[in-house]
């Protein structure tokens, strides 16, 4: 009989759930994808081929046991799916909003390979976890057994927030320091409101609070204390500080106002959202409204912004990318969404240099063609000469990716090691650094990265630190015994 409520992917069509109206959702900040009914959600997970090697679940991150808690959903058994589904992810409801499934899972899908179009999984997991919510299935961790041992954690973006919540199951005392005023790293101050409503993070972190994790928030290391002196307080640390330096481009005229990075533009859009005062928004500096954008960049970051300056009722919104569209980094479906939001995307382009006296006035842009594959295997673009252009504009947001920042000086800790690309060196299998008891994860191990693998990252580490403090523990005993 179960079976029967599977493979229906021959007569059952895919369907996402409704998007707002295009207008609509262009003058606001609400999420843009609207849910799905409980009939419809149990329709489209039936859709799954419940095939043998499950590649939706190898190509995620995490490997959530996708084909099982489909399948759970198709049957109606949505409680028995959420627990199965938050087994292997500290943030269903985050990841299903904003993990780019056209990449991963439902990239990766059988049926999708076959040309019957994919499982819907991403909106089927943010149903799933929704619905826990609405039912009050997710309660706040009780510890049973309170060990004396305790670790603190350095960022509250998610991989630190995973490593905290798991290591917290495990009955350790746990303190997360960060430098911001909220918890949440980039998923509060760096994703935009129609990707990721701002309560649905702060409901996961009061949740996280009512568990017994302390949280310490404008709270600088380096300044507020240092390496050593958190290292002296806690049997283990972990850095889980991300990675926020803006990359940059050398041209002519970058010293030009109203020219910024995309974080500055980010954080300042999000905070107003959140009802802070925001003098540069306030003033005009950072608000796109009634202004000729142009944001470089061509990942998920540059899709935020964007987007963002459209619902700040931008004049016009330009998105120069040096690739075209096939080749662009960043999800597909926020290419669409943004195309259908009245971005324009000028392919195949390069600024050159920032004209203007005090601020930028216009952009000089070199047209782009890709010539032979660099060593990612991508065709590298290269200049097409004499195909200069330029476009007027009055606000350029710059969004090129991230570095880390020198954390070895920002933490007084001039021992610890980092790779040439200045992200924390760690030992692979334990996670740690060549600091004893001092662990590290996400993106600033990584570079910068998907919020999945950071959740992944924290996860692995609260093993490999309750593996260190068991390690620790007999250690101690063996001396005191001594």
């Amino acid at each position: 009989m179960a079976k029967e409520k599977m493979l229906k992917f021959t007569n059952i069509v895919q369907e996402t759930p409704d998007k707002r109206e295009t207008d609509r959702r262009r003058g606001d900040f609400h999420e843009i994808y609207k849910e799905y009914i409980n009939a419809k959600a149990q329709e489209q997970s039936s859709r799954c081929s419940q095939c043998g090697v499950p590649f939706c679940q190898v190509h995620c991150p995490l490997h959530n046991n996708i084909p099982d808690w489909l399948k759970l959903t198709a049957e109606g058994r949505l409680k028995e799916a959420y627990e199965l589904s938050q087994n292997t992810n500290n943030m269903p409801e985050v990841c299903g909003r904003i993990c780019p499934q056209d990449r991963l899972c439902e990239g990766n899908c059988v049926i999708e390979q076959s040309g019957h179009g994919t499982v819907t999984i991403g909106s089927v997991e943010k149903y799933i976890t929704e619905t826990a919510w609405k039912e009050g299935w997710i309660k706040p961790i009780k510890i049973k057994n309170e060990k004396r041992q305790s670790i603190g954690i350095i960022g509250a973006g998610p991989a630190g927030l995973a490593c905290a919540e798991e290591l917290r199951k495990s009955g350790f005392k746990v303190t997360i320091y960060d430098r911001y005023d909220r918890p949440g790293g980039l998923l509060i101050y760096g994703i935009p409101n129609f990707k990721l409503e701002k309560h649905v993070v702060e409901r996961r972190t009061k949740l996280l609070k009512d568990s017994g994790i302390i949280f310490k928030q404008n709270f600088e290391v380096g300044n507020n204390s240092s390496l050593k002196q958190l290292k002296e307080k806690h049997d283990a640390i972990l850095i889980a500080t991300g990675v926020y330096k803006p990359r940059e481009i050398d041209l002519p005229g970058n010293n030009l106002g109203n020219i910024f990075p995309a974080m500055d533009f980010l954080t300042a859009s999000n905070r107003k959202g959140l009802g802070d005062n925001v003098k540069m928004f306030d003033d005009g500096t950072l608000n796109a409204e009634g202004k000729d954008v142009i944001v470089i960049g061509g990942g998920d970051t540059a899709m935020d912004c964007v987007r963002t300056a459209v619902r700040q009722k931008a004049k016009s919104v330009k998105c120069l990318y040096r690739r075209d569209k096939e080749n662009m980094p960043g999800s597909a479906r926020e290419v669409n969404n943004a195309e259908e939001e009245g971005v324009k995307f000028i392919w195949l382009s390069s600024p050159k240099e920032f004209l203007g006296n005090s601020f930028v006035e216009s952009v000089n842009i070199d047209k782009m063609i890709l010539g032979k594959p660099d060593a990612s295997g991508r065709k590298k673009p290269e200049i097409q000469k004499g195909s200069e252009f330029k476009i007027k504009t009055d606000l350029v947001i710059k969004a090129l990716g991230f570095d880390p920042e020198d954390i070895p000086k920002l933490f007084g800790e001039y021992d610890l090691q980092v790779s040439k690309w200045g992200t924390i060196r760690i030992d692979l299998k334990t996670m740690q650094t060549n600091i004893n008891g001092v662990f590290a994860a996400g993106d600033i191990v990584r570079g910068a990265s998907l919020v999945v693998w950071a959740i992944r990252d924290g996860r692995d580490a609260a093993k490999q630190i309750e593996i260190f403090l068991k390690d620790k523990e007999k250690l101690n005993q063996i001396e005191k015994v001594a």
